[in-house]
């Protein structure tokens, strides 16, 4: 089945890489802000169009609260990247939030920060790839007839690109996210130059449009409540964040200061975009509903079921460019990319924090080790896996998505703050020097207000969304959180089952005689190896054990035997009902019962076959066995393989392929050669 894979698996993800070559994936700061920062950048494309949709519950008349919306996100934004740059000095491992929590606060707090994660990670796919096939459905209408089938495509088609590793996968995206950045400031610097200088008059496609307000007159605690509540959506451009201190592994040397200026880059960027759509969409009056089939009236009339909503971005550009120009084109298709491409952001994130969770006996230990092309395959994986069920679940639908996002990241930012200032007072109590007291000081200062400042808004978005569906997102920690546990009991419950003793114990006890077994079906040439192999062990008593399912094949097997004058005692068991597992099991148990301290080692004479398709041909009754055996106390169970022809010219196979160079290969000589060459030349 191996075989059968190979060729495939190495066409979609490319060769396998050696672990030396691990330091060639490590990102540059260039390639390191689109592979880790594309989700906050590309959140500037639907969180101001969030922050719209409030407000509009109260009418077109709360608009003007909207910069003051953004105002306290950029002031959460820029909190959030100051604390997160003490966390990458202070922790470079790579644990993020989660090694904060767990030193700091304790493992019951890591744990939940790990959760929180974990679950964002999943909503960052499902939301960002729903949102940009909605984008794009705009354009294609299959696109939007056939969503959840177009999104679990991107999700198939984002996981190949990641399974052939870091680097590769980031300079692939590198290009859209840096085209959709450029375009971002591009529309801003023209928007303003035409406001401003020119004077001209921008209107968006929706200008005219009047939304009629679900609740008119809002004052005091419910106009509140409403500003909270828009200000919590607009805090979806702040995810992602986290993922840059949990990939700081990932970074070229110096690592943690490569991680803290791309991080302060990605929050400079993402701010401004996000303030220059905001005050664009202030300028050109875009107007947008929760519910634009009733909720916008145009001539007085309900623009109708059949009317699609174009995103704040969208309808910015086309009142900025005007509609169907090459730059508006260019910014609408870099838009809809980019959304896909924000998903890389939790394909790096979740599959790194995995591996430390793996490592810290939380979750499966597959999910530690690394893939062919030295990114963690298994973590990949499982993210597009779970990604692509909440997708199906919630078809594809961005709107119903999103109110499950944030709550996670909250709750992540909140505990690691927290955990931050305990860490700078632990060290304050033994330092002595007073200029690292004064920076140890003023780190612990940022912390504390991002703590205090990120608490506060986890308190505003559980109050605001938590009925219109983060419940759903609090219940996938709760799971996650009961999972990792379980998994760490029954790895400790295993780890102190097979501890190795420091005084005697019956596993130092040698057996008092051991009792081999060969299961016989007929003679041949599998069946001498086997009873060689049984008679080379010196066991204290030796048998060749066969089930009598058809008395002529029995007959004839034990004429064979006599005939050949095989000096092993042959013994039939009966099987009226023509099983061939439960005999072998029950007289194996009764050897076992009879003499308790002795060993029964059970020898089974297998093919080995080159072709998976051979594999449903033969050794079912021994792995039928196998399985059966491996639950028995006190039972060894030995295959003896007899390796067929196809077996053979298998290995001839392999042995030709591991030979293979790649043209030109040879001319260049292996990679370590080369390196060291190129070295002695440049000294």
């Amino acid at each position: 089945m191996s075989k059968l894979t190979d060729v495939p698996k190495r066409i979609l993800i490319g060769r396998a890489l050696r672990s030396d070559r691990l330091g060639e994936t490590l990102l540059p700061k260039r390639i390191a802000l689109p592979v880790f920062a594309s989700d906050p950048l590309s959140s500037v494309a639907y969180a101001p169009g969030e922050v719209l949709l409030v407000l509009s519950i109260a009418g077109v008349t709360a608009y003007h609260f909207s910069p003051w919306i953004a105002v306290a996100v950029v002031v959460l934004m820029f909190t959030v990247v100051a604390s997160y740059r003490q966390n990458v000095h202070a922790y470079p491992s790579g644990g993020g939030d989660y090694e904060v929590a767990t030193t700091n606060l304790g493992p019951k707090a890591g744990l939940t920060v790990a959760s929180a994660l974990l679950v964002d990670y999943v909503l960052t796919v499902a939301v960002s790839i729903s949102s940009g096939i909605e984008n794009l459905g705009s354009a294609i209408p299959f696109v939007v007839e056939h969503k959840v089938l177009c999104a679990i495509g991107v999700i198939v088609l984002l996981t190949l690109m990641n399974l052939r590793g870091v680097k590769e996968s980031g300079s692939l995206f590198a290009i859209p996210t840096y085209v959709f950045v450029f375009g971002v400031f591009t529309m801003i610097a023209w928007g303003a130059f035409r406001g401003l200088v020119l004077d001209d008059t921008m209107r968006a496609p929706t200008a005219d449009y009047v939304i009629k307000p679900e609740h008119q007159g809002l004052a005091g605690f419910a106009l509140v409540f409403l500003l909270l509540r828009a200000f919590s959506s607009g805090c979806a451009a702040l995810t992602g964040v986290e993922a840059i201190s949990n990939g700081v592994p990932a970074f070229r040397k110096p690592k943690s200061k490569n991680a803290a200026t791309t991080l302060a880059m990605m929050g400079l960027l993402a701010v401004t975009m996000f303030c220059g759509i905001i005050a664009l969409a202030a300028a050109t009056d875009v107007r947008m509903a929760e519910n634009p089939a009733t909720d916008l009236i145009h001539n007085g009339v309900p623009l109708g079921g059949d009317y699609v909503q174009n995103p704040v971005i969208s309808q910015v550009a086309e009142a900025v460019f005007g509609k169907g120009s090459f730059l508006f084109i260019i910014l609408a298709a870099a838009t809809a990319l980019v959304l896909f491409l924000a998903a890389n952001t939790a394909y790096n994130g979740f599959p790194l924090l995995g591996s430390i969770l793996a490592q810290d006996r939380y979750l499966p230990r597959q999910l530690h080790t690394r893939g062919d092309r030295l990114a963690f395959s298994n973590g990949i994986v499982l993210l597009a896996g779970a990604a692509a069920l909440l997708v199906g679940i919630y078809g594809a639908d961005s709107t119903r998505l999103i109110q499950l996002y944030i709550v996670g990241v909250f709750v992540s930012f909140t505990l690691s703050q927290t955990g931050m200032v305990r860490h700078w007072n632990r060290h304050l109590a033994t330092e002595k020097d007073q200029a690292k007291r004064r920076h140890m000081i003023r780190s612990r200062a940022i912390n504390a207000f991002g703590a205090f400042f990120t608490g506060l808004v986890l308190v505003v978005v559980l109050l605001t969304k938590f009925t219109h569906g983060a419940w759903v997102a609090l219940l996938g920690m709760v799971i996650f959180y009961a999972t990792m546990t379980a998994i760490r009991k029954h790895y400790d419950r295993v780890a102190a089952e097979i501890a190795a003793p420091d005084g005697p114990s019956d596993d130092l006890v040698r057996p008092s005689r051991v009792h081999s077994v060969v299961l016989i079906s007929k003679i041949h040439r599998p069946t001498l190896r086997a009873l060689a192999y049984a008679k080379l062990m010196r066991s204290d008593t030796l048998e060749a054990l066969s089930v009598n399912v058809d008395p002529a094949e029995t007959k004839a097997l034990r004429e064979e035997w006599e005939r050949r004058g095989i000096d092993v005692p042959l013994k039939v068991l009966d099987s009226p009902y023509r099983e061939i597992t439960r005999p072998i099991i029950e007289y194996v148990k009764s050897l076992r019962k009879e003499s308790p301290r002795d060993a029964v080692s059970v020898i089974i004479p297998e093919y080995v076959v080159g072709h998976w398709y051979e594999h449903l041909l033969h050794n079912q009754s021994a792995l039928r066995l196998k399985g059966r055996l491996l639950f028995t106390p006190g039972i060894m169970v030995t295959s003896v393989p007899y390796q067929l022809q196809s077996s053979e010219a298998a290995k001839r196979r392999a042995r030709r392929q591991q030979d293979w160079n790649a043209p030109g290969s040879v001319r260049r000589g292996p990679a370590q050669v080369r390196s060291k060459e190129s070295t002695e030349r440049k000294s």
